[in-house]
């Protein structure tokens, strides 16, 4: 079992003094039974396109690719049943808030976005695609993918990333992002008043007003792991993501302990009963800047003696560090 945990740490504020309320105990005991240090950091800032937890995710994959350039799509298309071709990106349909001074994408969860709304505008802004020799294809409610060629090589910005800041910020401006950016002005024009969004809005719903196009990349090759989901042993624990996104950190810490209690308990357990002819039982964990594994060796005589000479790694020490 390999655990991993996305937005397990954040560097705000707020963030770090809910932090020092939390306990999490089998956490924990996982930091007291390591077998060495941390091992292979994922590093980056907070203006990367691509967060940690996407780049751990790359990892464990086998995925090529630098930042901006993980075939997001292209693994996720597959799932959905769709072909991703030569190149393919995540096109997810989302409310722009337009501010005094910025614009901020909302988290598309909060739109809930029915089946048959999500087609019937996919389809409305079909022809702007078609138009430019892109093909559009239906995964899921918030799940569009663009297809082209040129995308396989098109930088972008996770949706992680953008949600709840300024889009400009995270916007390609090279010369193969203009018609990117002309196709969501054209969007935008198409979508403010479109039927689906004046009945949205008729109920106080949000309109789906643009779209942010992600996970661009060329396609993985290779055998994919086992596994139902593609990810083979890897467990995505990814409750914190809603209630950091939103800055929730009360939710945070209550899903943080709903985790604890649950597959990091799993996870410590499993540690506690493998043998050292069996494989490394692991825990990512992912932040804003960083991701780092942890592997945990078989029990054994010595680190049963040697335990109360050990120093365990400081809860908060570890998550802050992310």
């Amino acid at each position: 079992m390999h655990l991993l945990i996305p937005f397990a740490g954040a560097s705000s504020e707020p963030a770090r003094q809910a932090l020092a309320t939390l306990e999490l105990p089998n956490l924990a005991r996982w930091l007291s039974r390591l077998s060495t240090p941390p091992v292979g950091d994922l590093a980056g800032d907070e203006d990367s396109f691509t967060p940690p937890h996407e780049h751990a995710l790359a990892r464990h994959l086998g995925w090529s690719g630098d930042d901006g350039h993980l075939p997001v799509a292209a693994w996720l298309a597959r799932q959905d049943g769709v072909d991703p071709g030569t190149g393919i990106g995540l096109m997810t349909p989302t409310h722009w808030a337009v501010g005094t001074d910025q614009i901020t994408l909302l988290d598309p969860d909060l739109l809930q976005l029915g089946e048959a709304e999500s087609r019937e505008l996919l389809a409305a802004v079909q022809p702007l695609f078609t138009s430019e020799g892109w093909t559009l294809h239906w995964g899921a409610a918030t799940r569009w993918y663009a297809q082209h060629p040129s995308l396989a090589r098109l930088r972008t910005a996770s949706l992680d990333r953008v949600i709840g800041r300024n889009v400009d910020r995270w916007m390609p401006h090279d010369q193969a992002a203009r018609l990117l950016r002309r196709l969501q002005s054209e969007v935008q024009m198409l979508l403010y008043q479109h039927p689906v969004n004046e009945a949205r809005e008729a109920r106080g719903a949000l309109a789906v007003n643009s779209f942010w196009l992600s996970g661009c990349g060329a396609p993985p090759s290779g055998p994919a792991p086992t596994g139902q989901d593609g990810q083979g042993d890897l467990q995505v624990a990814a409750q914190l993501r809603t209630p950091a996104l939103a800055g929730d950190w009360a939710a945070w810490c209550s899903a943080w302990r709903e985790i604890d209690a649950q597959p990091m308990r799993a996870l410590v357990d499993q540690a506690n009963s493998q043998t050292e002819s069996q494989p490394t039982a692991a825990l990512t964990l992912c932040g804003e800047r960083l991701a780092r594994r942890y592997d945990a060796a078989p029990p054994s005589w010595w680190r049963t003696l040697s335990a109360p000479l050990r120093r365990t790694p400081a809860v908060r020490a570890t998550l802050e560090a992310l």
